[in-house]
Order: C-alpha cells, then structure tokens, then sequence
C-alpha cells in the first residue's frame, strides 16, 4: 500500500469510497450520504453514513430495525465479490477477509477489508500473538 499521507494513498481512498457508494446507489436505488475509508497498514475501513432508504427507515421507526439489519447483512454477503473487487482494483492488493456490519441510530456502516499481507517493507503496526491462545 502506498505511504500513508501521500497522494497515491489519497487518491485510492478516495476511489474505494467513491466505488463503494456506487454499488450501494446501483443496487439499492439510494447510497450513503458520507463515504470515508481509511488505509492503515493491511487493513481497509470505509465508514458508510446516512444510505438507508424510505422502507428502512420506516422500518426502523415502527422497531423493525432486525429486519433491516438482516437484509442489509445478506445483501453485503451477497455483494461480497463486487465490494472486495473494488478494494483489490484500486490497491492492488489481495483482500483476505470481508467484514461489514450495519447501526441503525445513527444510521452507519462499517466496511472492513483485511489486505493479505504485502510481500516487502515493513509493518507499521503492533502485533500480538499469544503463546496459548486459551490462556487470554
């Protein structure tokens, strides 16, 4: 992944945010209102704000919100492939994990890619491993 701060690493935040907003308008006829992702190390967060559509708010207000969460979670695993195309296009980077979770109040999304690890330079973050996983 480029340098964070630079402009290559701008540029594809901005894309992946822009990418992702997108496929949310092409498939749900709405897109979030706020898009941020961030880049830091092998990982991708973009920060989706205010995409729920008439129906989903609606829902949400008459308590309905686990209705929506549950579409709005078979709708991310069915949209899998095109959401980390996305990412791998604009970093050119393998994606080895996809997470997604929706809030309902306020109304946000969290897109989470974890990046294969790249083949040189250095990790700029902490890692901690546990010698006995059962032990924490």
């Amino acid at each position: 992944m480029p340098e964070e701060g630079t402009a290559a690493t701008r540029e594809a935040a901005a894309a992946i945010s822009r990418e992702l907003v997108s496929l949310h308008k092409q498939f749900y006829g709405r897109g979030p209102v706020r898009a941020r992702t961030h880049l830091v190390d092998d990982t991708v967060l973009c920060v989706l704000e205010g995409g729920f559509t008439v129906v989903e708010r609606t829902l949400i207000e008459v308590g309905r919100a686990a209705a929506v969460h549950d579409m709005r979670t078979s709708f991310q695993a069915a949209m899998r492939d095109q959401f980390t195309a996305v990412v791998e296009s604009a970093l050119a980077r393998r994606v080895r994990a996809y997470l997604s979770q929706v809030h309902t109040d306020p109304d946000v999304a969290v897109e989470l890619f974890l990046l294969e690890p790249e083949s040189t330079g250095a990790a700029t973050g902490v890692t901690y491993e546990l010698d006995d996983p059962g032990t924490a």
